[in-house]
């Protein structure tokens, strides 16, 4: 059984901080997103005004649903990124920050 998305695709104002950070710093985010899971915040955060942005994003995506156990696809990650991009950042964003709550909560 796979998981799903804790936060839909339109819920970017879930958590303003990031939804604001997103649309203000678009590459930042990215650059963190990517971070998360294990990837260079330096290299992603320039690569998101490069001709490699799209794939990069949708790379990191589907790591993020890989990791979380969600079901997808590559070409609906794809999707995401062209139509609805800083919503898809801000979902993924919420879902990296909800498993890091998860995880510092267990810890205690």
């Amino acid at each position: 059984m796979s998981a799903e998305w804790k936060n839909g695709l339109c819920g970017c104002f879930n958590d303003c901080g990031i939804c604001v950070l997103t649309f203000i710093i678009p590459c930042y985010k990215f650059g963190k997103n990517a971070e998360a899971v294990g990837e260079s915040c330096c290299l992603c955060c320039l690569c998101f005004y490069s001709p490699f942005d799209l794939a990069a994003r949708a790379a990191v995506r589907t790591r993020i649903r890989t990791q979380k156990g969600i079901a997808g696809t590559i070409a609906g990650d794809i999707a995401y990124h062209v139509f609805c991009a800083y919503c898809a950042l801000c979902q993924e964003a919420q879902e990296l920050k909800s498993g890091a709550n998860n995880m510092s909560m267990a810890r205690e």
